[in-house]
C-alpha cells in the first residue's frame, strides 16, 4: 500500500483533476496509480463538495466580481477559488486559513504572476463576510 498523502498533496490532486476536467467536463475523478492504489479521501470529498455545489460556488464568486464575468476569471485562479470555497463551506473541517493559503500556494505554482492576489482578495472577503455574519445578532 502507497503513502498516505498530505492533505497539501490531496489539494493538489484535487486541484490538477478538476483543472483537467476544465477541459472535458465529465465528472472530475482522480486516477489510481501503482503507488496509490486508493485515491485519496480527502482529494475526493473536495471534488465531490465542488461538484455537488458548483452552482452555489459559482454564484459566490460571481458575486464578488468587481466588473469582471467569470468567463474572464483565469482558469487556474477559477478552478483554486472554487476548491478553496468547497472546502471552506462544505468541507468536514472547515479551516478557512488553510484552504484560503492553500488556494494562493496553488495559484502561486500553476498560475500567472500576480493572480494569487486576486484569489487571496477573494477568498479573504468571502471569509470576512462569514465571519461578520456568523457573529451578528439573529
Amino acid at each position: 500500500m502507497g503513502n498516505k498523502l498530505t492533505r497539501r498533496e490531496s489539494r493538489e490532486a484535487a486541484f490538477l483533476t478538476a483543472f483537467a476536467a476544465t477541459f472535458e467536463p465529465e465528472m472530475p475523478s482522480l486516477p489510481a496509480d501503482a503507488d496509490q492504489p486508493e485515491t485519496d479521501v480527502f482529494a475526493r470529498q473536495l471534488l465531490g463538495a465542488m461538484q455537488d455545489h458548483s452552482e452555489e460556488i459559482d454564484q459566490l464568486i460571481t458575486a464578488h466580481l468587481k466588473g469582471w464575468t467569470l468567463s474572464r476569471v483565469p482558469r487556474v485562479s477559477l478552478v483554486a477559488l472554487r476548491l478553496a470555497l468547497a472546502e471552506m463551506l462544505y468541507g468536514e473541517e472547515q479551516k478557512t486559513g488553510v484552504a484560503i493559503n492553500e488556494a494562493v500556494e496553488l495559484v502561486k505554482k500553476y498560475g500567472a504572476d500576480n493572480d494569487h492576489q486576486f484569489v487571496n482578495g477573494l477568498l479573504g472577503a468571502v471569509a470576512r463576510e462569514r465571519e461578520e455574519s456568523a457573529q451578528a445578532p439573529c
